[in-house]
C-alpha cells in the first residue's frame, strides 16, 4: 500500500489571543484544517470571525507587544512553522508561503519605486543580482497583465490604480514561486470589472503553477467560482468544513445556511426583503461556555447553551461543529407543514 502524501499545510487547534485590562482575549479559538498541493480553499465569515487573524497567525505576522500565538500547530510540509527561529521564518516567508494583503495602498511602501520594492524579495531570496532582478520584475508585471512594464518599475504607488496596485501585489507574492498563496480580501474597494478580471488572473495563475491558494473573503460567490474547499469561520472558530459542492448545497451548520440565504438572487424576482441574521457577533471579552452561535441560532437545544461543540467527521470529508443536525429539523418542518 502507498504512503498517503503530508497535507501541504496542516492547521491543528491553532489559538490566538491577547491580555486587555488584565484579562486574556482568545481571538483564534482552536482554528484547524488542511490544504493539499494545488488546493483553493475559501475562508468565509463575518467581519471578526477570525480570518485574517488566522493568515496572520499562520505567517506569523503578528505584533508581539499585543497579539500572540498561545497554542497549536502550523505544519508546513511537516514542519511546524511556529517553532522556527526568525531567520528560518525569514527564508519561509515570500519563497515558500506569500502573502496578498488587503490594502495595496498601505501594503505598498509610497517612498519608493514599484520596482525597487519588486526586486527585493528576489534578491534576498533568490541571491540574483541587481540587473537579473530588474528584468525579471518586468516580465512578472507583465505576467500579471501591467503594460509598458519597464517604465512602470520606475514609477511609484500613487501613480498606479487600484487594480494596478493589486497586480503589483500579485506580481511580488508569485516572484519566487511559493507553493501557497494567502489571498486577504484580494480585491477590496476595487469596482465590479477589476474584481473579475483580478479573481480570473488568480484563478489562472493557480492553475498554471499547480499553487495552493487560501482566499479570504466576504463574497460566497466568489468562492463558489473560484474555490474547490471551503472553511466557514465564527467568532475564532471552524464551524464547517468541505468542498464547495458539499457545503453549497446542503450546508449542515446553521450559520453557514444563514450566510447562504444571505445573498440575493438573481435568478428570480425579489419577492420579499432579503433574509438578515439576528443579532450581532459574539463580543470576545465575554466568551461563554457552549456554541458562540447559540444566541443567534433557530435550531438550538439544551446542550448548545452548556457544551462547545466540535468538528465531527473525517478531514477528508464535510465537517460541522454542531449538536444539531438541522436537515432533521427542515424535513420535519417541511412534514408538520405537509400535514397541516
Amino acid at each position: 500500500m502507498d504512503d498517503v502524501p503530508l497535507p501541504l499545510l496542516k492547521v491543528q487547534e491553532l489559538r490566538t489571543g491577547f491580555v486587555v485590562g488584565g484579562q486574556s482575549v482568545s481571538i483564534l479559538n482552536g482554528v484547524s484544517f488542511e490544504l493539499s498541493q494545488g488546493e483553493v480553499m475559501g475562508v468565509v465569515g463575518e467581519s471578526g470571525s477570525g480570518k485574517s487573524m488566522t493568515a496572520l497567525s499562520i505567517m506569523r505576522l503578528l505584533s508581539r507587544t499585543r497579539l500572540a500565538v498561545t497554542g497549536g500547530k502550523v505544519l508546513w510540509l511537516g514542519r511546524d512553522l511556529l517553532t522556527l527561529d526568525d531567520k528560518a521564518m525569514q527564508r519561509t516567508r515570500g519563497k515558500e508561503i506569500a502573502m496578498i494583503f488587503q490594502d495595496p495602498m498601505t501594503s505598498l511602501n509610497p517612498i519608493l519605486t514599484v520596482g525597487r520594492q519588486m526586486t527585493e524579495a528576489l534578491q534576498f531570496h533568490l541571491k540574483m543580482g541587481k540587473s537579473a532582478s530588474v528584468s525579471y520584475g518586468q516580465e512578472l508585471l507583465e505576467l500579471v497583465g501591467i503594460p509598458d512594464p519597464a517604465r512602470r518599475m520606475r514609477e511609484y504607488p500613487h501613480q498606479f490604480s487600484g487594480g494596478m496596485r493589486q497586480r503589483v501585489m500579485i506580481a511580488m507574492a508569485l516572484s519566487c514561486d511559493p507553493r501557497l498563496l494567502i489571498c486577504d480580501e484580494p480585491t477590496t474597494a476595487l469596482d465590479v470589472t477589476v474584481q473579475a478580471q483580478i479573481l480570473e488572473l488568480l484563478k489562472r495563475l493557480a492553475k498554471e503553477r499547480n499553487m495552493a491558494v487560501i482566499l479570504i473573503t466576504h463574497d460566497l460567490g466568489v468562492v463558489a467560482g473560484l474555490a474547490d474547499r471551503v472553511c466557514v469561520m465564527y467568532a475564532g472558530n471552524v464551524v464547517e468544513t468541505g468542498t464547495v459542492d458539499e457545503v453549497f448545497k446542503q450546508p449542515q451548520h446553521p450559520y453557514t445556511l444563514a450566510l447562504l440565504k444571505c445573498v440575493p438572487g438573481l435568478d428570480h424576482p425579489r419577492k420579499e426583503a432579503i433574509p438578515t441574521i439576528r443579532g450581532a457577533a459574539p463580543d470576545l471579552l465575554k466568551r461563554a461556555p457552549g456554541c458562540m452561535f447559540r444566541p443567534r441560532c433557530t435550531y438550538a437545544v439544551a446542550t448548545c447553551a452548556d457544551v462547545e461543540p466540535k468538528l465531527r467527521g473525517a478531514a477528508s470529508m464535510q465537517q460541522r461543529a454542531c449538536h444539531v443536525n438541522i436537515w432533521d429539523k427542515l424535513s420535519t418542518k417541511s412534514d408538520t407543514k405537509q400535514t397541516n
